[in-house]
């Protein structure tokens, strides 16, 4: 079952030859056999995810077909799903229980997907490994010994272990593409605003974005396309041009494509492996007739600073309200403050305390203007630079990491070094660019993968470019050797 295409399974739904309830029974059973390997997993309810199958069915037998219909999908554990816990990793939201859906999570239930379970996460999304989760590190099935990076690791370790076809997960800085590369799957950070955020905690409300997760392109066009559209709880959500063609992704001519290569991507810190393997992949490109065109961006340089100020200033202000007085844990304390202290300090986890810290620093009096508004305009900077490459091609090509997968535990006590796993993927963020995670190859036996970046709202292009290349390749078709 593993890296069975959501696109065979749509047909043989519309067919009559399979069913939502066996296809939800396969994914559950498969959960069953290799979770307690893998820990993608926070919560399952295999009643609900049964009874939404049977109602997809009956939909299906009053002639229903196309787009999502009994599909199942994993939803990482951030993202509001009625009657479902919502942990965000963390022990501080123990005992919570969704009381809404979240936009994206409504949208796909009344297309009749199926809900199968909430997927692990770094805690509040912070975090680049998948190792901090109150639930524990969630492991990449391609070797157990290695991260399979976050924040988003359940929902990228689903689709990757085929639990799931279809998976959302977020993406501040990376989070859905770095897993993504590591682990052999194809995500997506899309345009900021063009899917609503309405019911997603918050971590750094300028920068969070919904990452759809699936084999390949064509499938996560597929979801996206019963996702997508304003949203009037959600009022910096907008409507996605060409959103039609997204149900029926047709791969795009590559003849004449202007592709570019951000000299400052491809330089030192990259493993010689992955060098490779991108290369190889632009060959395949260029041979198709698509033009590779050297670009700079100079303020790269700067992108991680500026990311991680911005970042931990945005956290600072929105996880204050986890303070054990509304919802979630609450720690016994003499008086309100120390039981608002003492919660915090027994509910988050290290990293999380130290992006609140050094948020709260960087929006200090006195350090305001030196920190946080200095970011802002080197963010601008690094939009521009953007916007001038794109006067002269249609599309970047990137790599998403500058390594494979790394060992479990050889970061987390060096959280510069956890950071600059990122330095490929924060510069999209800060320019609010869409940008799309696919599988080029592998280095000593682990994945790699490419980064394509568009222009604003060009994510129907990028996905089609990119189902170019799928059609070219097998790389998305591989599955793990654990499988």
């Amino acid at each position: 079952m593993g890296g069975t295409p959501l696109v065979e399974w749509r047909t043989g739904l519309d067919a009559g030859d399979l069913s939502a309830s066996m296809l939800t029974r396969l994914c559950l059973d498969r959960m069953d056999c290799l979770e307690p390997q893998l820990n993608a997993l926070t919560h399952r309810d295999r009643e609900f995810s049964l009874a939404a199958a049977q109602a997809a069915d009956q939909r299906l037998r009053r002639g229903e077909t196309g787009g999502m219909l009994g599909i199942p999908f994993v939803v990482k554990d951030n993202i509001n799903l009625k009657g479902m816990p919502l942990t965000n990793g963390s022990r501080i939201m123990r005992g919570h229980t969704s009381t809404y859906n979240a936009t994206v999570v409504q949208r796909l239930l009344n297309a009749g997907a199926v809900p199968l379970a909430k997927a692990n996460m770094d805690e509040f999304a912070m975090g680049s490994s998948g190792e901090y989760s109150a639930h524990g590190p969630t492991r990449n099935p391609w070797d157990l010994s290695r991260v399979p990076g976050g924040s988003s690791s359940g929902p990228i370790v689903a689709v990757s272990a085929g639990y799931s076809p279809l998976a959302l997960g977020t993406d501040t800085g990376g989070s859905v593409r770095l897993p993504a590369s590591f682990c052999g799957v194809t995500a997506m950070r899309p345009t900021y605003g063009a899917l609503s955020r309405y019911g997603i905690t918050a971590m750094a409300s300028s920068l969070d974005q919904v990452g759809p997760v699936a084999t390949s392109a064509k499938e996560l066009a597929l979801g996206l396309s019963v996702m997508v559209g304003q949203d009037p709880h959600d009022c910096t959500s907008l409507e996605l041009p060409a959103a039609a063609r997204l149900e029926d992704l047709r791969p795009a001519s590559l003849k004449g494509l202007r592709i570019g290569l951000p000299q400052e991507y491809f330089g030192e810190g990259l493993q010689s492996g992955v060098r490779d393997v991108l290369m190889t992949a632009l060959s395949r490109l260029a041979s198709e007739g698509a033009e590779l065109v050297e670009v700079s961006l100079p303020h790269t340089r700067f992108a991680i600073d500026t990311y991680y100020l911005l970042n931990t200033s945005e956290v600072s202000s929105n996880l204050s309200r986890f303070d054990g007085v509304r919802f979630g844990a609450r720690e016994p304390g003499e008086s309100l403050h120390g039981m608002i202290a003492r919660t915090r300090d027994k509910g988050f986890g290290p990293e999380v305390k130290r992006r609140v810290l050094l948020g709260a620093f960087c929006l200090s009096k006195g350090y305001y203007e030196d920190f946080y508004l200095r970011a802002l305009k080197v963010r601008t900077l690094i939009t521009r630079d953007f916007q001038a490459a794109f006067q002269h091609v249609d599309m970047l090509a990137t790599p998403v990491s500058p390594s494979i997968a790394f060992p479990l535990g050889e970061k987390t006590s060096d959280p510069l070094s956890m950071y600059l796993a990122d330095i490929f993927t924060v510069t999209m963020a800060l320019a609010a660019l869409p940008a799309l995670a696919i599988p080029a190859g592998l280095s000593q036996g682990m994945p790699v993968g490419l980064q394509l970046v568009g222009p604003s709202l060009s994510d129907v292009h990028l996905l089609e470019v990119s189902a170019a290349f799928q059609e070219l390749t097998d790389h998305h078709l591989r599955i793990p050797p654990f499988d």
